[in-house]
């Protein structure tokens, strides 16, 4: 029987073309390689799975291959290339930092750093996860690193960069290596299956991609994963359900039902989610991000910001069509919240069954029917708001009496009034009959009978008036209406509720 060989390591590139979603810097890396410009020492940092390692080696196996080609790829038939294919290269030596991080460790590398190379150029040396050595091992490390001979080449991979001594990071080019795009994974996982033979659905390999989280290392494990459980058919129905995945199409019926105002296929959805053992907070998560992507995916310029297959991104921009952004936003608050509190809830499955009631009611609390204005909240209800025989009438207004100062007797007759100046005109004021008039304006407002209000009203009509406060109440909050329905109140004297 053939070993199995795992696909990370069977498909790991072995030229700089054939490395994934790095293209910034292998190109860096191969001009340096033809104008001959290499660096003492190399930094690779970034995630997990993402080929600092894979670059690594290439970078080693290239600088010692004898037929170097014009576009500085290895021509894998010379002895430094094939030494180095069998693992039989005595120029390239390894180091694993997170178990070798003692100062022998680093005395030992130093000792192998002074033999030159018998075969090849250099003699590179690459310490994986540098940033376990110990603080005495970097001290050791540190006057080779900055005066190695010209014939040594260090290359320190680290997803931590942070926990590397600032003397070290100087000394080293460093280049950041990013997370690997959802449609470049999903492109090489494509790749993979049709080499193994394997019937792989797009949306499945779009799955596995956003599951990697940006790290191709992980998604290929994945793939071999689910390939021995699913045989030579990969279908998104096999992937969601050995990944634990909730099926998107629950968001989508969960979103129509929103839209539709109905609370019991809610309720309903939501109950065949917790028998399919998923848990609340993961769904009431998923169903944000299905907002966001109906958000993303109403404009144009946004669109790009959907990790998704195309066929899934028609079906977002079908159901995005009918939703205002207002509607969204709204929804994604709703959800936001009751994520934030879920961890504190007592009963976790009534917490999100009273988000999705409240879901369901956005489209009856006022919602623009023009997609591009804001959602408008309804107000709650109050007795003055509705219109009844026991509502207490406000006192009318009555306008304010406004009494002109008189203007103060100059003893001068119109005729003999003297002319003013070009300019700005300024009028005599006279204090006494200002103050006078003000004196006169207050006696008369005193004087004035305040209007008595008398608006029969007894506690019948109070009760009247709670019950159908009660009830119109229910719809936005039923548990509140519930309680301050369950005993009626007292009116005793002067109105005292």
């Amino acid at each position: 029987m053939e070993n199995f060989i795992v696909s990370a390591r069977k498909y790991r590139p072995a030229t700089f073309k054939e490395v994934i979603g790095q293209k910034a810097i292998t190109s860096t890396l191969q001009n340096a390689i033809k104008n001959n410009q290499l660096a003492q020492a190399f930094l690779f940092t970034g995630p997990r799975g993402i080929g600092k390692t894979t670059c690594a080696r290439i970078f080693a196996k290239t600088i010692n291959c004898e037929n170097l080609n014009d576009s500085a790829e290895p021509c894998n038939q010379c002895e430094s290339c094939t030494a180095f294919n069998d693992n039989a290269s005595f120029n390239i030596h390894e180091l694993d930092a997170a178990s070798n991080n003692s100062v022998e460790d680093i005395r030992t590398l130093v000792d192998q750093v002074r033999i030159p190379p018998q075969v090849g150029k250099y003699k590179v040396h690459i310490i994986d996860e540098v940033h376990m050595l110990s603080q005495a091992a970097f001290n050791a490390f540190l006057k080779t690193l900055e005066e190695p001979p010209a014939y040594a080449k260090f290359i320190l991979a680290t997803t931590e960069k942070h926990k590397i001594l600032p003397t070290i990071l100087s000394r080293c080019q460093i280049f950041d290596f990013k997370r690997i795009s959802v449609e470049d994974i999903a492109g090489h996982l494509a790749y993979v299956s049709e080499n193994e033979g394997i019937d792989a659905e797009e949306e499945a390999l779009h799955v596995i991609a956003q599951k990697s989280d940006g790290a191709l290392r992980d998604a290929l494990s994945t793939f071999d994963q689910i390939v021995s459980y699913s045989g030579k058919k990969l279908t998104y129905k096999n992937v969601i359900e050995n990944l634990n995945i909730l099926d998107y199409e629950y968001y989508f019926r969960i979103t129509d039902a929103v839209l539709a105002g109905d609370i019991t296929q809610l309720l309903l959805i939501f109950n065949q989610i917790i028998e399919n053992e998923f848990d609340g907070q993961h769904f009431i998560t998923g169903l944000n991000e299905h907002l966001r992507n109906l958000l993303v995916v109403k404009d144009p310029n946004t669109i790009e910001l959907l990790l998704a297959s195309p066929s899934l991104k028609e079906r977002y921009s079908k159901q995005a069509a009918s939703c205002s952004p207002g509607l969204l936003m709204r929804a994604m608050e709703i959800c936001n919240k009751y994520d934030l509190n879920y961890k504190s809830s007592n009963n976790k499955r009534l917490h999100i069954e009273i988000a999705l009631m409240e879901l369901g009611q956005i489209t009856t609390e006022g919602q623009e029917t023009d997609t591009q204005k804001p959602l408008a909240r309804q107000k709650p209800a109050t007795f003055q708001e509705k219109p009844s025989s026991y509502a207490v009438k406000k006192p009318e207004t009555k306008p304010e009496i406004r009494q002109e100062i008189p203007k103060p007797d100059t003893g001068i007759k119109p005729a003999q009034k003297p002319k003013s100046p070009p300019g700005r005109k300024i009028k005599n004021i006279s204090i006494k009959d200002s103050l006078d008039a003000l004196k006169r304006k207050n006696n008369a407002k005193a004087e004035e009978k305040q209007q008595v209000i008398d608006t029969p009203f007894d506690e019948g009509k109070l009760i009247e008036a709670w019950h159908s406060f009660v009830v119109s109440y229910k719809p936005k909050s039923p548990s509140f209406a519930n309680a301050i329905g369950k005993y009626d109140p007292v009116l005793k004297d002067n109105f005292v509720i």
